[in-house]
């Protein structure tokens, strides 16, 4: 038997990552702080892995020759501290499946955009009959799928809590949608702590492996000068599309890749709004450089169906049209979703706050927003924020209060829209549970 890997947090992640490292000669132990969920003990008990919930046993955990630890778990954490300090390796699961695995990869980052263009991207290779997971963010761990499945290439959605505890790993094709402020709670509130986390998706790429960037977004493009960029560069913008890469010209998408040039009206995509653009441009190219023909590519990219949780048209009640965008937890999310409304809003917004600038927000807000209702345990910071643009400013404990009060403040023709452009676990267990809470109660209205 090899020595103990200790995987601290019991979800989706932890466990994956613990059936890997069992199958692979492990001793394995699976340490929560809080509770795990009854789904991930009965898996654990069925695989005979030692777990604990609850607490952390230090001693045993300390004596791990390596530790996967769950995105959700800060790098201050004491414990994650003690194991740096006596120099034990801590890890995120991608790494760690990484190891075990030689399928080809395309990895997807970026403050917002990410979960679209890697669902997005999904569709495109599996209706084109590529073996391809889902994996990281979105889908099933990417540890769990090595250690059972045997797909050919992988679509990882990654955020910058699971690129920080990447070392080894390599992505085949990155891509990189944006950077705009988030998180910046878990980064000393600096800024280019956050970005140089984002640019962890380009580490140990070579000249055979591509990057696919976003051109018109000013972070990106001020670190690509900063820096030596190995892989072939594949941008991106609504400008007109570079040599290698993708853009816009006469409301069309092109782009350009090898000789070939793919070009489909922005009228026949199934996603709209420029957001969407560039999401189905990020999907297009990460496509085209696994070989997906033109047809095949056009075909997924008009009958992509979206995303839950993501400006989700969901119920019209009494002329009042409900968007559910919960989703969105970042001021530049929200942005884009008060961006594509044409009617005037009653906005839902609110709960944990990352270290939120809304002065973004402000003009659109100022256009646009009749009411909002803040949903959270503390509403002071958008009170401040949006006091002097909107008269009806109401505060809100829990979904079913938020969703009849906005109910009560719009009229026919308007739209109530959740978009929080804040984390969800104040009120929630996570983002989807907020968005399936709301539905719950407009269809209850």
């Amino acid at each position: 038997m090899k020595g103990l890997v200790a995987i601290l947090g019991g979800g989706e992640s932890g466990v994956g990552a613990a059936i890997l490292a069992q199958k692979n000669g492990y001793d394995v132990l699976v340490s929560d702080l809080g509770k795990i969920k009854e789904k991930y003990k009965d898996v654990l008990s069925n695989y005979k892995i030692g777990f604990e919930e609850g607490q952390h046993s230090e001693e045993k955990i300390l004596s791990a020759e390596l530790v996967v630890k769950s995105p959700g778990i800060p790098e201050t954490a004491p414990l994650v501290q003690q194991l740096k300090e006596q120099g034990t390796p801590v890890i995120s699961e991608i790494e760690f499946g990484g190891r075990f695995s030689s399928a080809k990869t395309i990895c997807i980052t970026g403050s917002n955009g990410k979960t679209t263009t890697t669902l997005l991207t999904y569709h495109i290779l599996q209706k084109a009959g590529v073996n391809v997971g889902l994996a990281g963010n979105v889908g099933k761990s990417f540890a769990w799928q090595v250690a059972e499945e045997n797909f050919d290439v992988y679509v990882i959605e990654l955020s910058s809590f699971q690129l920080d505890g990447m070392y080894e790993f390599k992505a085949d094709v990155a891509v990189l949608m944006n950077i705009t402020p988030d998180h910046l709670d878990r980064y000393g509130y600096d800024m280019q702590n956050y970005t140089d986390s984002k640019f962890r998706i380009l580490q140990n790429q070579t000249a055979n492996d591509y990057f696919v960037y976003c051109a018109d977004d000013e972070v990106i493009q001020k670190e690509i000068n900063k820096r030596e960029i190995k892989p072939v560069q594949l941008p991106f913008g609504l400008g007109e599309a570079a040599g290698p890469g993708a853009g816009v010209k006469d409301n069309r998408i092109i782009i350009n890749f090898n000789q070939n040039q793919f070009s489909m009206s922005i009228l026949d995509l199934s996603l709209q709004g420029k957001h969407n653009t560039y999401n189905s441009m990020a999907a297009g190219i990460a496509s085209m450089v696994l070989k997906i023909r033109d047809e095949q590519l056009r075909e997924s990219l008009s009958d992509f169906t979206g995303v839950e949780h993501r400006l989700e048209r969901f119920l019209k009640v009494h002329g009042i049209e409900f968007i559910n965008d919960s989703k969105a937890t970042n001021v530049n999310s929200s942005w884009y979703a008060l961006e594509s409304v044409h009617k005037p809003v009653v906005w839902i917004a609110g709960g944990v706050d990352k270290g939120n600038d809304y002065s973004m927000l402000q003009g659109l807000v100022t256009n646009k927003v009749k009411a909002i209702v803040c949903l959270g345990k503390n509403n002071a910071k958008l009170h401040e924020a949006f006091g002097d643009c909107v008269s009806d400013i109401v505060d809100a404990s829990s979904m079913e209060e938020a969703v009849k009060a906005a109910y009560y403040l719009a009229r026919n023709g308007d739209t109530v829209l959740l978009s929080p452009a804040c984390a969800s676990f104040d009120l929630f267990e996570n983002y989807e549970d907020r968005g399936n809470q709301f539905k719950k109660e407009v269809r209850n209205l």
